[in-house]
């Protein structure tokens, strides 16, 4: 599962970001009632995502820090659940991070890495850090998971689009690496592009899209392309910025772990979703609408792949 929950923030300043927007005495008025209310209504979506069972990787985007994890997974209905983590400790300006909640009982963890995007090449803030976790799972075979959250749209497409460009093609590098190495290589790339799966970024540089009859074991394919509704919601357009990739492995070679395209599914439960008032139809019941507190769960969608495992 992946899930962009919408800015995850204690109540805490840290005194090495810029985190006022989230603080009790801003405008916003963020509080701790409204801090564990939010951990609540993460953890219901991802109890609900689950079904018979809780999802067994749940990759995470807009997280602060380490304690609103500990928080998630400790005092929320997730308490139950046994979830431990990985994530990344990013230079972002504002200290967002990516993480990664796995199930230990089927998804051993063998390594975490980092990926640090020197933005500095280019003149450009500092972005998040994409995480790399490797772990064995029931058929005995390893799984290697990236989550990422891509440079914003912050200034407008055409400006922005050079940032995203340079982030993906360490994200492939990595990814290429790692294919390289494995003798069977499973590969799920998750996160939130800031881009559409047609883009420059996902399509071109990644050269990841919709697979066809002819997959290939070490190209990578793009499970969210060719869908017609959406994980984000502008000026009443749907569009989908949460990707969920896989390698040519998982989907044709691989006999003990399969992947599939009609295996991917948008959760639009009820409660994840109100009227626009705006634009009509229902979009994404958030958080924050600007700095007025609106009290939903996010302005994204979560999404949801079932893998097919052999023990």
């Amino acid at each position: 599962m992946e899930y962009n929950v919408e800015n995850l923030f204690d109540c805490e300043h840290d005194s090495l970001k810029n985190d006022y927007e989230f603080l009790p005495d801003n405008p916003k008025g963020w509080s701790l009632p409204r801090f564990y209310d939010k951990l609540n209504k993460i953890g219901k979506v991802i109890l609900a995502a689950g079904e018979d069972q809780v999802p067994d990787l749940v990759g995470l985007c807009e997280v602060e820090n380490e304690h609103c994890v500990q928080q998630l997974v400790s005092n929320s209905p997730l308490r139950e659940a046994g979830y431990q983590y990985a994530m990344t400790e990013s230079p972002d300006e504002r200290g967002i991070d990516v993480v990664l909640l796995y199930q230990p009982e089927t998804f051993r963890h063998l390594g975490t890495q980092t990926v640090r995007i020197p933005s500095e090449k280019i003149d450009r803030r500092p972005t998040r850090d994409i995480l790399h976790v490797s772990g064995k799972v029931v058929s005995g075979d390893t799984l290697d998971v990236f989550v990422c959250h891509m440079p914003s749209r912050s200034g407008g497409e055409a400006k922005s689009e050079p940032y995203r460009l340079f982030t993906v093609e360490y994200l492939r590098k990595t990814a290429d690496s790692v294919m390289a190495v494995r003798r069977r290589p499973h590969v799920i790339i998750m996160g939130d592009f800031n881009d559409y799966p047609t883009n420059r970024s996902i399509a071109e540089v990644l050269g990841a899209v919709k697979p066809g009859k002819k997959v290939q074991k070490d190209k990578l394919y793009n499970l969210m392309d060719g869908r017609t509704d959406g994980t984000y919601r502008y000026r009443g357009e749907w569009g989908i910025l949460d990707q969920m990739i896989v390698n040519g492995f998982m989907l044709k070679g691989s006999k003990k772990i399969r992947a599939r395209y009609d295996k991917v599914d948008i959760l639009k439960f009820p409660f994840l979703l109100e009227e626009d008032d705006r634009y009509g139809g229902d979009t994404p019941f958030r958080t924050y609408w600007g700095k007025r507190y609106h009290g939903g769960y996010s302005d994204h969608l979560p999404v949801l792949m079932e893998l097919e495992i052999k023990e």
